[in-house]
């Protein structure tokens, strides 16, 4: 039997698909995902499922769209999670960093779970548990940075969610991820192959580098956000928008009209954390060259959503625009074709039939994801051309019952159950999303030829959906059994 690979699955937290230079996009600092780029595929048009953390991330493991696994918004529960697929084959599956799943330290399938969620915490409206950051920060005695700290200051109120970071480069979380990342990648002693998922939980706000990082961006010409016009959009996204403007969510305190100087500050500091989770991926790397590891490890990078940092007058996500459904996306290791970029649309899902294959575990036929492997293998006979997303049910987005996005090539809609304005772009002449086409005589046809492909879409859906119901009945104890304890003396010190 040939040797299956080890693989690597760095998650990061809303990340926007404009920040690897290797990409093409020269204001960004990130040498370790240019070498990553450039030794592997990378998909320029990856989108994700849903346009928020817990219920990307699950349709993600799951491999189906939202309103087929039922997760909506951040505290609903899983009910299955392709990763135990992987430990019943025969792998070692850790987690490191942040999942997002809920419950938060269910075992899902990891026989490890190493636990570091979201950055600001505080808030006491948002769920309590203690992560290994909580715990770091216990022994050391410090109170943890976030929007509660973070508000005792006077200039709170300018600082659009960017600060510098105040403590210790290793505390920083994503320093610490991944950091612990690579403390086990040193420390692991077992002979199976091993499914490590390092979930990085920045850029995600608060925007806070360290110093150092922000010192790179000084001096760089730094794109700032596409211009809002909030009267042209639709109800519930100008009750997003207004949303924002009086909630601090995240520690982002968000503007009507904040000023060049402003955008450029805040988006510096974004574009900083990148370059700090840049040189986490570097160490990443290193530690599995200095175990003799990397010819033999799939790598893969991504982010579950991506950050408008005021686009279209908008903060974060929670909406469908292009700066938040689209994210980069790079796999690198044996059998990954070099330098290679793939310009077709494919959907974030699509890489958890592609890990199974990886892996030599059969694919579940009743999954709606779409394996990426033809990619590595001279490309797929029929391309997915269509992607789609939804939300519904969210804390945030309350202006709408159901949104529901679809892409065909590069027409783009964007559809609410309960108003009867909506977007249509195309992307192709409007990249920036400036020019909704909604109410264009000329354009009738192709929008109501696309929201009848939204249901369409959804009754084929809905046929598929018992095998996974079956899939959660057979796989319900695995999912919440806690982790399993290491095995054969695989956590012994390694000898040098």
């Amino acid at each position: 039997m040939t040797k299956r690979p080890n693989i690597v699955f760095i998650i990061t937290d809303q990340q926007r698909y404009d920040t690897i230079a290797a990409l093409g996009f020269d204001h960004m600092i990130t040498p370790n995902l240019d070498r990553l780029a450039r030794r592997g595929t990378a998909f320029e048009n990856m989108y994700i499922t849903a346009p928020s953390c817990a219920p990307s991330r699950a349709s993600l493991f799951t491999g189906v769209y939202p309103h087929t696994n039922g997760v909506f918004r951040n505290d609903e529960p899983w009910n299955y999670c392709w990763v135990k697929d992987l430990a019943e084959a025969g792998y070692r599956t850790v987690n490191v960093g942040k999942m997002h799943t809920m419950p938060v330290e269910g075992a899902f399938g990891f026989q490890e779970r190493h636990v570091t969620e979201n950055k600001d915490r505080d808030h006491p409206n948002l769920p309590f548990y203690l992560d290994n950051w909580d715990k770091a920060y216990f022994l050391k005695g410090l109170e943890k940075p976030s929007r509660v700290t973070q508000r005792r200051r006077s200039d709170y109120h300018d600082l659009l969610g960017a600060w510098v970071w105040p403590h210790e480069e290793i505390m920083h979380p994503d320093v610490f991820t991944g950091q612990m990342a690579c403390w086990w990648l040193d420390r692991f002693t077992g002979t199976e192959p091993f499914f490590l998922q390092v979930g990085i939980p920045g850029p995600h706000p608060p925007y806070d580098p360290t110093q150092e990082y922000l010192d790179m961006y000084e001096d760089k010409e730094l794109p700032l956000p596409i211009p809002p016009d909030p009267d042209a959009q639709p109800g519930a996204m100008q009750q997003l928008r207004e949303f924002h403007l009086g909630e601090d969510a995240d520690g982002v305190v968000h503007l009507p009209n904040p000023t060049p100087e402003q955008s450029r500050r805040q988006r510096a500091h974004y574009y900083a954390n990148v370059t700090m989770i840049d040189k986490q991926v570097g160490d990443i790397l290193d530690a599995l060259e200095a175990r003799g590891a990397l010819d033999d490890t799939i790598i893969i990078f991504t982010s579950d959503h991506g950050d408008c940092l005021g686009d279209h007058g908008h903060s974060q996500k929670w909406n469908m625009y292009q700066s938040t459904v689209r994210v980069p996306a790079i796999v690198a290791g044996p059998g990954i074709p070099a330098g290679q970029c793939i310009k077709d649309n494919v959907a974030l899902f699509d890489l958890g039939p592609t890990i199974l294959e990886f892996a030599g575990v059969a694919v579940p036929r009743w999954m709606e994801a779409t394996s990426l492997m033809p990619y590595f293998n001279g490309g797929p006979e029929q391309p997915r051309t269509r992607v789609y997303a939804e939300h519904s049910n969210d804390a945030l987005l309350t202006g709408t019952r159901f949104m529901t996005m679809i892409l065909d090539g590069t027409t783009k809609l964007v559809h609410f159950v309960d108003d009867e304005k909506g977007m249509l772009f195309d992307l192709a002449a409007d990249p920036d999303e400036q020019n909704n086409l909604w109410d264009d005589p000329a354009h009738t046809g192709t929008r109501d030829w696309l929201i009848d492909e939204i249901l369409n879409w959804r009754l084929e859906s809905s046929m598929q959906s018992q095998g996974f119901i079956d899939a959660c009945i057979r796989g319900a104890h695995a999912m919440m059994s806690p982790p399993l304890t290491p095995a054969r003396g695989q956590h012994r010190e390694r000898t040098r």
